[in-house]
Parts: C-alpha cells; structure tokens; sequence
C-alpha cells in the first residue's frame, strides 16, 4: 500500500445527502464540502460520489459558486460527478483501499488492485450499510480496476502507512470484538501483510474521546514521512483524552522502524474540547489529508489552528496548506480525512 503522500490519480469523496449524520446541523455541511472539493481539486482530480443523478445541477451549481483555496475559479474540469448510491458520506472508511502490486517472480503480474474489506458500520453502530459496504465493487466497475475481497472487515481510518513495509493501527479498533471476533491478534496482523504488503504493525492504544470508530489511527498519529511519525498530545491533565495520548506518546517513542532506529516523533496540539449538546466531539489536527502538492487540514476557530498549520507546513515542504474550518463538519463525529480517500498513481 503506498503511503499518502505517492502520487495520486484522484482522490475521492462523497456528497453529503444523510441527515442523520449532522442532526439539527446539516444546513452548512454541503457548503463545507464544497469548500473542500474546490480544494482538492485545485491539487488533483476529484471524483464525488453522488447519491443520484438528480443531484446533478445542485451539486455542480454549489461547486461553481465556490471559489478556489487560493481564490483562484474551483477547477471544475477536475471534478467528476458520478451517481453512486451511498448510505453516508465516510469513503475513508467504506471505500477501496488501493495497493500496487510489484513483480517478485515469474508468477506475479504488476498491477493495481483495489481492495474491498468489509464494512460493517463500525461494530453495527448505525443503520444500513449496504450500500457502502459495494462502493468499492461500484467504483472498480466505473473505472475497470480489479477488486479483491480480503472477507474481513476493516476500515481505512484504523490505518496508516508509511510505504516502506510498515503500518500503524491501534488495539481498541482492530482487536475490538465489534469487527472480527472470530480472528486472533496474530491473525489479524496476518491479514495486514499479506493484503497491505507490509512487514510490520505498530500498535497504538486508545483513540479520542468522542471517536464512535472505537479509536481510529487517523485522529491519533499519521507517518508523514518514511521515517517521521506525528502525533497529537493533549497538555492538560484534566482532559479526558490526557492519558490516552500520552501513553500512545510514550509507545511511539519507544517504536523501532525495520532497521531498528527510532522514528523522529513530532506533535499536534490538541484544540480545546468541542461540544454539541453536551456530546464531546472528536475534534484533531491529526485528520489531515495529503494531496498532490497540498494538505487539506481541518480547523477549530482557535489559536490552536494557527500552531497545526504552521507544523504541517514544516513537515511537508513543498506542499501548501488548506484549512478548512470543521467545527461544524465534525458534528458528524469525523472530518476531513475520514470524508476522503486516494486513488494512488499505480
């Protein structure tokens, strides 16, 4: 599985069209997706996944109203819309996870392979699911890449990659009875390299408070490079999600790349806790997407975003940083890399 940062052919992303996802908050969300669609398809082609083609003019009119990151006209030769049900708008989670495969011996062929785990909706936490659980079978079809189904359920924010043979996870998603309860540990890291490539699996804790995923790894720490791995830190003791992170801190710190030396271990802030009716949302800086020569990030109206920026700035020279404000977004309990997800160059 190639890292984030590898050359994409596009990226994708379903338009908002569930309700129940932001109760009593939907109104600004697809302006909020538009925004993010004028960004990503100011780096890359973008193809939106639309509930049906009746969706057409709206969606395109909303687009055409929004301006470019850079207040640059949206490049709406870059955006593809096409009619594909879904019951949400999670692609990160629900979508194909691509992997390239390289030729070892005479009886592998190179090529790009689309990977469709099954979905399950996190631990049969919500309604139909159906749906999402064939995008990827959908998609090969529209694109004709072949499609692979392991027959375990996984979702795409519970991992991260460096591409060079190792994948960050955490126990409280992965080994949580809610997904597989009929494969061990062992089993399940078997799964991870024989599917994702990868040699090694690195295994955080807990995730965020507020997280309805069980502790995805895409609101906690993201390679940002081969050898760099970032993470966020809570710094006050009384905040709920003190201890978790800082016992993940304390494991990354201690983790080993395959030649044995330490990965370089940078931090995010955390934002100050954000509520909505009382329910404490799973607000990070960590839910960042890579893009071709960008970082799409989201934002919390707070000094914190300044500091985010500013770090992903550093981290990826030569890429331009987007925010996105997503105080309102993130009331649908994700952001803006669970609302994304790469097609990478083969």
């Amino acid at each position: 599985m190639p890292a984030e940062w590898a050359p994409h052919t596009a990226t994708y992303l379903v338009w908002p069209h569930n309700r129940d996802t932001w109760p009593g908050k939907f109104a600004p969300i697809p302006g909020i997706f538009a925004r993010m669609a004028a960004a990503l398809a100011h780096f890359e082609p973008l193809r939106i996944l639309i509930h049906n083609a009746s969706a057409r003019d709206e969606v395109r009119a909303l687009l055409r109203a929004t301006p470019g990151p850079f207040g640059d006209p949206v490049r709406l030769d870059r955006i593809e819309l096409l009619p594909i049900p879904t019951n949400d708008s999670w692609i990160r989670d629900h979508g194909p996870i691509f992997v390239n495969r390289v030729s070892g011996d005479a009886t592998t062929t190179p090529g790009q392979i689309a990977l469709d785990w099954r979905f399950n909706s996190w631990g049969e936490k919500y309604g139909p699911y159906d749906f999402d659980d064939v995008v990827p079978r959908r998609l090969g079809e529209r694109y004709a890449f072949p499609v692979v189904e392991p027959g375990v359920v996984l979702e795409g924010g519970s991992i991260d990659v460096n591409g060079a043979g190792t994948i960050l996870t955490t126990e409280s998603c992965l080994l949580n009875p809610n997904r597989n309860p009929h494969l061990t540990r062992a089993e399940i890291e078997e799964f991870l390299r024989v599917y994702l490539g990868v040699s090694q699996i690195l295994w955080l804790g807990e995730g965020i408070a507020g997280d309805d995923t069980d502790g995805h790894v895409d609101d906690l720490a993201r390679f940002t490079a081969p050898d760099t791995i970032v993470t966020v830190v809570e710094e006050d003791p009384a905040d709920a999600n003190y201890a978790a992170l800082r016992d993940n801190l304390v494991r990354l710190r201690a983790m080993r790349d395959l030649n044995g030396q330490p990965f370089r271990i940078e931090t995010l802030p955390m934002p100050p806790a954000l509520l909505y009716d009382a329910t404490r949302l799973p607000a990070s800086y960590a839910n960042f997407y890579i893009a071709n020569g960008g970082i799409v990030m989201p934002t919390f109206d707070c000094p914190a975003d300044d500091i985010a920026a500013t770090t992903l700035a550093r981290l990826f020279p030569g890429r331009r940083v987007v925010r996105i404000p997503s105080t309102d977004l993130v009331w649908g309990l994700g952001a803006i890399h669970c609302l994304t997800q790469q097609h990478p160059a083969p």
